[in-house]
Formats: C-alpha cells, structure tokens, sequence
C-alpha cells in the first residue's frame, strides 16, 4: 500500500506514535527491517537534557484496551539521541519521523538543530499533558504554538509537524495557528487528561495523574481530526484508539493520511505486531476485518493483594521475601511487585507456591525492600512474559548467576533431566543450594573459590560441556539468567558445542510497563524482553544486523 506523504512515496500508510514500542533506535531498526506497512516511523519526544522519566508504574488499564501512562518524558536527551539515530540504515522507502519537546521557544529550536541532520521530519510534541511545564502546558495556547512552529521551522529544512493536544475547546484555532507558523502536517491526538486511577485505594501511578489513551479516546479523536480537516489543508496524522480497519478507515475518510497504531499493540511480540500490521494491510485491500481480533483485550494489569511473611537476609545486599500465597505464574514468567508510594519492579517468582522472589539491592525501591517487614502488604500483576517450552526430550543446562537462579530453578523443577551450574562471587551469596541439589546435578562456581569450582561459572560450564558426545549435546536446551556479562560468556560457550536454536537467555533488561508498550526492556536486536521474553531465542533473526 503506497503512501504519498510531504512528497515521499512510503511504503505503507501506518505509523506508531511517539512514545508507544519504538521507543529506542534497536526498536526502530527492527521495525525498518521487519514491517513494511509501517511507513513512517516515530521516536519517543526528545528534549535538550537526558530525563529519567517517573518510577514505575508509568502504565495503568483501567478497562480492556484503555490506558493512563505517566513517562515523565523519559529521554537521553539530544546529543545522546543524535548519535543513536545516527546510527540507523532507513530504506528509502520510510519516514523517520523525530518527536521532540522543550521548556522554552528557545529549547525546541536548540533540540531541532540537533535532530534534524537525522530526520526526515520533526514532530513538534505540544501536548503531553503529565509533564508539568511541557508539552500541553505550551499547546494550548494558539500564539506559542505559532511562535514555536515558526521558529523551529526559520532553523531546520526538514519538514515540520506539531502533534496537538485534545485538551482544549479549540482545536481548530490551535491547528490554522500552527498551520500559519509554517507547519507542514499535522498529528492529532495526545492523551486526553490528564486522570488518575486507582487500585486498592492507592493512586496506582507514581505521578498519580497521567493522559489517557486507547479506546476510550477513539470518539474524541475522530471529531477533532474532522475538525482540524475543516480548517487546514495539510495532511495529517491521526492516532487515538485505532486498532481496526473500521476504524482505519473512519480516519482516512476524516481526512487522514497516515495512521497511528499504539494501545492496540499492548502485549503483543515483536512477531506479532508484523503479523497484525500485514493482517490489517489486507483488511483495507480485501475489504475483511481480521486484524481486530488480534488486540490483546485480555492483558491482565490488575493487582492482588499479598502480605510478607518473611524476609531472610542472605548478605548485606541480598534477602529473599516469602509471601503468605501462591501465584499463579509459569516457568520463565515473571511479575510486578507493587508497594504503593514506593513503586513497582519486575521479578522472577524463586517459588511460586508459597510466593517468593530474591532481591539484590540495586537502588532506591530494592533497598527498601532489604528491611521490610512481615505483615507488609504489598501486591503483585501478572505473570507476564512466555513460559518456556524446552520440548519433549530435551536435558535442560540452567546457567544462573546474581538473582538469575530464581528464573532459572522454576525451569529446573517443573521439567526433569535438568542441571543447574550456580555462580557468585563468594560462598555467603549462595542461596537455595539445598533445594537445587534435590532437583538433579548442581555445579557450583565461586570466583575466589570459597565453595565449588574456583573459577566463573562459564569454565565449569565448559568443562562440563566437552564431557558430553554428539548425540548428548543435540539433546540440550540452555537457560541462561543473570548479569549481561555472564549470560553472554555462557552463550558463546554454548554456541561452541551447540547450534543457537538451542539457546535461550535472559538479560536483566530495564523493565517497566511489563507489557510491551514502553520500549525500555530493548535488546540489542530489538526485541522486547518483556513480550518477546524474557528468555530469547538466541537463533532469532528478525533484525539483518545479527
């Protein structure tokens, strides 16, 4: 499906908006290499400074297929962003569409000279509506968003679109304003709010208040893209709840050029979303709906309540939390623990039943968790992520270094034929020696050689692995969990006996939305740890840079 668009001829009619899955130069790539039908490709806002963005939760369902997020615009600032869009290869055939945002007339300018030598157009991001002193705070008003439209436009020569905010009585005069300041498109809508949501009688994200998206804000961004139509004759970019060729279809006729797709992508892998994008492709060809029924409405975010019972200290650092019930989550899942005013994190279950996790301190909210005390309450979402299936017949070699071991022992427990090799820097920071022994052989490796193999942990791996003969090596299937440098040490030692298709890892990725929508758990080759995961395919070959 040809597209024209500001004199481009692109190779389908789809973009995701800011701020949704494309959220760092590895996704992007992934997404120009993969997914022909999304023509026009749109980073997360950008702005002068790095920005850490809010604490998790950012992301919150309040019903099936409607979000509030608060990111907190979230970025590495510009000259970081620059050297990573830099680094792109953008086929002819696509549109690298850069969002940027500032505090100031001043500030947009500074980011556009920066990102523009990169881009093939800027999206102008005057409409978040949780970041206080951006965004929205500057969209509403007709005569700043002619002013900073203009002025952005007298310093690039890349084409410029401003994305509008839906929070306002006069959409219409904010679009001829912008339309007047030079813009060349327009993209409408942001979230609409900013509202708060609460579970257990907490505000469930850590800004409490954040812009509502999906479904619930479909109606709304249909009548403001009319309305914008009415008034302008530029093309536009229209996103806001779309997720079937219905609705595609509504847009087009309202006047849009391109279509954007976010919410309708939660919880769905890297695969998936090609699959859906070429599904509704042929919806709008073949005059069919398909596409729809591949919209995760079934993602569950809600929270149940748990209480701890016990928190046993390992070392300084690390402890394990045993809660007073089972979870229901599989091997190579993983949940949030939530603790309202402190924030959420992702952890794999040590056990399941009663629930357990390991906790080594890492920062503000683990170390908090170091001196909980029993009878805290606290509350978990999920299991997220896929559940291993390591085949019928397969010998299982779990590699577990740091809290790896408490995603890898599920694994070894719920299907037999399992070893477990364990690493750590010394004998105290051991834990669950005893019941990994129970399950099967167990190597353990200490680097100062307090206990076990006096070495890493991927020596004993290989000596293990040049005991074994061909036929035995074609039966394995290794698991790998733990800091990045072990995890990739174990798998080049494994792709030296073993064909890749046999490997699967898990890198301890940022994680925070949980359900693909965030963009911060990117690997290196573009998937996302959160959906795509958290053990991934060490054979996958979905990015031509592998």
């Amino acid at each position: 499906m040809k597209t024209e668009f500001l004199g481009n001829t692109l190779s389908g009619p789809f973009t995701i908006p800011s701020g949704i899955v494309t959220c760092s130069a590895n996704i992007i790539q992934r997404v120009f290499d993969t997914m022909p039908e999304v023509g026009l490709l749109t980073t997360k806002s950008i702005g002068p400074e790095s920005r850490l963005g809010y604490r998790e939760p950012i992301l919150t369902q309040y019903e099936p297929g409607s979000f509030t997020n608060a990111v907190g615009l979230t970025n590495p600032g510009a000259e970081r962003s620059a050297e990573l869009m830099s680094q792109l290869r953008i086929p002819e055939d696509r549109f690298l569409l850069i969002s940027i945002f500032g505090g100031s007339v001043k500030e947009y300018v500074e980011v556009a000279k920066i990102m523009a030598p990169h881009a093939d157009g800027l999206e102008l991001n005057l409409s978040c509506p949780h970041a206080k002193g951006y965004g929205m705070a500057m969209g509403q008003d007709p005569i700043l968003v002619k002013e900073i439209v203009a002025a952005v436009k007298a310093a690039v020569d890349v084409p410029v679109i401003p994305k509008l905010t839906p929070n306002v009585p006069n959409v219409d005069e904010i679009a001829l304003a912008a339309v007047e300041g030079g813009a060349d498109a327009i993209c409408a809508i942001n979230t609409i709010g900013p509202d708060c949501y609460s579970s257990h009688g907490h505000p469930i994200l850590s800004n409490e208040k954040g812009g509502v998206s999906g479904k619930a804000v479909l109606p709304t961004a249909l009548r403001l893209v009319k309305e914008i139509r009415a008034v302008v004759d530029v093309p536009i970019i229209a996103c806001g709840g779309i997720s079937s060729a219905t609705n595609v279809r509504e847009f087009q006729e309202a006047g849009s050029t391109i279509i954007g797709i976010g919410s309708a992508l939660i919880g769905l892998t890297t695969d998936e979303i090609a699959n859906y994008f070429k599904i509704l492709r042929n919806d709008l060809l073949t005059d069919t709906e398909q596409a729809e029924s591949l919209v995760r409405y079934d993602i569950d975010m809600q929270f149940r309540p748990v209480s701890l019972v016990s928190n046993e200290r390992i070392t300084d650092d690390i402890c394990i939390l045993t809660f007073d019930r089972k979870v229901e989550v599989k091997a190579g899942q993983f949940i949030f623990l939530w603790i309202p005013s402190l924030g959420e994190k992702p952890f794999s279950a040590l056990t399941d039943d009663p629930f357990s996790l390991v906790v080594i301190n890492l920062g503000v909210f683990t170390d908090a968790l170091m001196t909980l005390k029993p009878g805290t309450e606290a509350f978990v979402r999920g299991p997220h992520g896929n559940p291993v299936r390591p085949g019928v017949g397969a010998k299982i070699m779990a590699v577990a270094g740091g809290t790896g071991l408490a995603a890898v022992y599920q694994i070894a427990r719920d299907f037999d034929n399992a070893e477990v090799f364990m690493g750590a820097r010394t004998e105290e920071r051991l834990y669950f020696v005893e019941e990994c022994e129970a399950l099967g052989k167990l190597h353990i490796a200490t680097d100062d050689g307090s206990h076990g193999f006096h070495g890493v942990v991927t020596e004993l791996l290989r000596s293990r692995l040049e005991e074994l003969n061909a036929k035995e090596l074609q039966q394995l299937v290794f698991y790998n969990c733990g800091p990045g440098p072990m995890v990739r040490e174990a798998a080049a030692v494994q792709k030296e006996f073993c064909d890749d298709s046999q490997i699967f890892n898990a890198i301890d990725y940022l994680t925070k939305c949980g359900v693909g929508i965030c963009g911060a758990c990117d690997a290196p080759d573009g998937r996302r740890l959160c959906v795509d995961g958290p053990f991934l395919d060490a054979a996958d070959k979905g990015a031509t840079d592998k």
